[in-house]
């Protein structure tokens, strides 16, 4: 033996590779005109298909040839954008958030965003003989932000309810433009009580009272500040 071992090839580029072909071929291709492409075994490029196809890159088509005789398998490249490239979900809510800093009325346009927001998390609940209680209201509140991944907990304050947020699911904007991110998370938590109807509401949203720490200040629906 001479001790030289062969590196396999990277399968992420092998199946980019059958998917280019398909792009560009002016029509379907079997697997054995894949493989003679390529220069590759048939059963690779069946390998790579199975994956595209359960991917939903590609799809299997129907052969236009009549006469007796199984026909062979035909692929083409379904015409879309590659869903398995890369996302910049985070430079885009810098962009957004940028532009919305720059508007007349940041906070307000900020706030306006997040009791939207709110509103559309979840449908009300229905309506029922008993009107919705407060702790019942919070409670609502509590598992929303849950969801969202704010890491929430009840606290009280002098007989005051508070909500108290562990997580920031946009740290790294809060930190840098908290001057819009903290009003729309204000205003997320207005709109997912508004749904209720409940009889309270967040008053305001103390952002980094500690390190780790965010409290909401939760009033009755009607009183003063």
């Amino acid at each position: 033996m001479s001790g030289i071992t062969s590196v396999p090839e990277p399968t992420g580029h092998r199946r980019r590779e059958v998917l280019r072909l398909l792009r560009s071929s002016p029509g379907p291709m079997s697997i054995v005109a894949i493989a003679e492409q390529l220069g590759v075994h048939p059963n690779t490029v069946r390998f790579h298909l199975d994956s595209l196809v359960a991917d939903g890159r590609v799809e299997q088509v129907e052969h236009g040839r009549k006469g007796p005789g199984r026909p062979p398998l035909m692929f083409a490249a379904v015409r879309q954008m590659d869903r398995g490239g890369t996302r910049h979900y985070k430079l885009l809510a810098q962009i957004l958030t940028e532009a919305l800093a720059a508007d007349r009325d940041p906070r307000g346009k900020a706030m306006a965003a997040g009791r939207a927001w709110g509103r559309s998390l979840e449908p009300a609940p229905k309506p029922s003989a008993k009107p919705t209680g407060a702790e019942e209201a919070i409670d609502h509140l509590v598992g929303v932000l849950d969801e969202l991944g704010f890491a929430p907990e009840r606290r009280t304050s002098d007989g005051q309810q508070l909500v108290g947020l562990r997580h920031c699911p946009f740290l790294e904007l809060a930190e840098t433009r908290g001057a819009v991110v903290c009003p729309i998370h204000l205003g997320l938590m207005q709109g997912a009580l508004e749904t209720m109807a409940a009889p309270v509401s967040v008053d305001r949203l103390d952002a980094f009272v500690e390190p780790d720490l965010c409290l909401a200040h939760l009033k009755p629906v009607g009183a003063g500040r």
